[in-house]
């Protein structure tokens, strides 16, 4: 027989835990129809053995006589109609269908635990250190996480700033925040908020060199262009007309690998930039850039957290992409919310 895992021995106590006197009743009152949380106890039973390969270490580890977990046993092969166990005077040792029967009870009994992590979770207070990669646009995420920072105090973030794709899993974070679609089975994937592309320039920069009016018109001026990092491919603007996209030939001043940087370039006048309308907002609402093309500019897509699909999500995590939400998407956050409540 294989010797079980850890998590596997961990599962059985949560069992346990559920129906401490199960055990003792099927084997002991000779109740005849065992109830739902007796059976319960009788896997637990069976599990115990099938692990410790011994009927005396399972009583033990229960609390109950090594006769107890003999009648236990023998009630649940009754039940099941087929014989569990070869015993003989000095050990026993699983059959074949034993063996199927111990997979299947230490599936069962891994969900039980997961059931009963996912509600302490759900009842436990945020803290501890946080692990979270976010692209480069930090000017933007600051404020944010600042405020966030004041409002979880006992919640320590450790934050990677980079446009590059990490590897969640290998490289240990908690959390990452993304733009686009993401091909992973290894993650699970949360949309934060949906964004435009939006082409901006400072007005110095337009009061030199006009206003483009239509998509063409950029072959007459400075862009700035962003490098995907991981792929070296520069990002596409996506112009399009009457829903044909346009393939133009911009003229480049300059190439970068993160986003903000080229903001702060366009800012200084120094050309157009095309970038996610979530990171230029402010710099829209106050004035020191401006949005031109708009209606050229209509490929929506996706601000995205990701994590681990085999880990349960922490309470840490779960206050932090919501906060992020709420205040990076508040239209939308608040939309979602008030949908959320009609009947």
């Amino acid at each position: 027989m294989t010797t079980p895992d850890r998590a596997s021995r961990s599962a059985v106590s949560a069992t346990a835990r559920l129906a401490p006197a199960a055990p003792a009743a099927v084997g002991e009152t000779g109740a005849s129809s065992p109830g739902a949380m007796d059976r319960f106890g009788s896997l637990n039973v069976f599990v115990r053995a099938a692990e410790t390969r011994s009927f005396t270490e399972a009583g033990r580890q229960l609390g109950i006589s090594s006769s107890a977990v003999g009648k236990a046993i023998s009630r649940l092969e009754g039940r099941l109609g087929v014989r569990l166990f070869h015993r003989s005077t000095r050990s026993i040792a699983l059959t074949p269908e034993g063996a199927i029967f111990l997979t299947r009870c230490q599936r069962i009994i891994g969900e039980i635990e997961a059931a009963e992590t996912e509600l302490a979770l759900a009842n436990a207070e945020p803290r501890g250190r946080l692990r979270v990669s976010m692209p480069m646009v930090s000017t933007l995420m600051m404020p944010v996480i600042g405020a966030f920072m004041t409002a979880y105090p006992d919640i320590t973030l450790d934050i990677d700033f980079s446009d590059r794709m990490v590897d969640v899993i290998e490289e240990g974070f908690d959390v990452a925040t993304r733009t686009g679609d993401v091909a992973d089975s290894t993650l699970i994937t949360r949309t934060m908020g949906a964004f435009r592309q939006v082409i901006v320039g400072s007005p110095a920069y337009f009061a030199r060199r006009g206003v483009p009016t239509e998509p063409e018109q950029l072959r007459e001026h400075a862009c700035l262009q962003h490098r995907f990092p991981t792929t070296g491919k520069l990002r596409r603007w996506p112009l399009s007309r009457d829903g044909e996209t346009l393939d133009i030939d911009l003229p480049t001043v300059a190439i970068v690998t993160a986003v903000e940087p080229l903001i702060l370039l366009a800012e200084q006048g120094l050309g157009l930039v095309c970038a996610p309308d979530f990171t230029v907002r402010a710099r829209l609402a106050e004035g020191s850039l401006v949005a031109v093309l708009e209606p050229f500019l209509d490929s929506p897509s996706a601000f995205r957290a990701l994590w681990p699909s085999g880990r349960q999500m922490s309470p840490k995590a779960r206050v932090f992409i919501d906060y992020l939400t709420e205040h990076l998407f508040p239209a939308q956050a608040s939309a979602t919310a008030v949908k959320a409540q009609l009947p």
